[in-house]
C-alpha cells in the first residue's frame, strides 16, 4: 500500500472521533495539525471526494443549515484500517529515524568507520 497523503491522513484523524460537517473538518485538522496544515475548501471537498470513492469515508447525515445542505462525514471499516495501518507504518518510520539519529553523532563530526 502506497503512502497516505498528509492531508488524507489528517482528514481521517480528524473524523476517528465521529461524523463531522466539511467546516469542522478543516477547523480539526487545523487544530490536529498546530496549524501547520490550512485545507482550503476545495482542496478537502476534493479529498472528501476521492476518500469517498475509496471506501474510506461515507456520509453520514444531511441537514439544511441556512438554506445550504450539510453533509457529515464518517469513517467506513476500512478507512480505520487504513488509517490504522498508516499510523503503524509512521510508528515504524520515526523509531529507524531515532535509531539513525542516535548513531549519527554531533554535526559535522567524523563518523567511525
Amino acid at each position: 500500500m502506497a503512502s497516505m497523503r498528509r492531508p488524507s491522513f489528517l482528514i481521517l484523524s480528524a473524523l476517528a472521533l465521529g461524523p463531522l460537517h466539511g467546516y469542522a473538518v478543516i477547523k480539526e485538522v487545523s487544530r490536529l495539525s498546530g496549524d501547520r496544515t490550512q485545507l482550503a475548501a476545495g482542496t478537502l471537498y476534493a479529498a472528501l471526494d476521492r476518500l469517498s470513492d475509496e471506501g474510506l469515508i461515507e456520509v453520514d447525515r444531511e441537514e439544511t443549515v441556512d438554506g445550504r445542505l450539510r453533509r457529515h462525514y464518517r469513517l467506513t471499516d476500512p478507512g480505520i484500517a487504513a488509517l490504522a495501518a498508516e499510523a503503524e507504518q509512521m510508528r515504524r518510520d520515526a523509531r529507524m529515524v531515532a535509531q539513525r539519529l542516535r548513531g549519527a553523532g554531533p554535526a559535522g563530526a567524523p563518523r567511525a568507520a
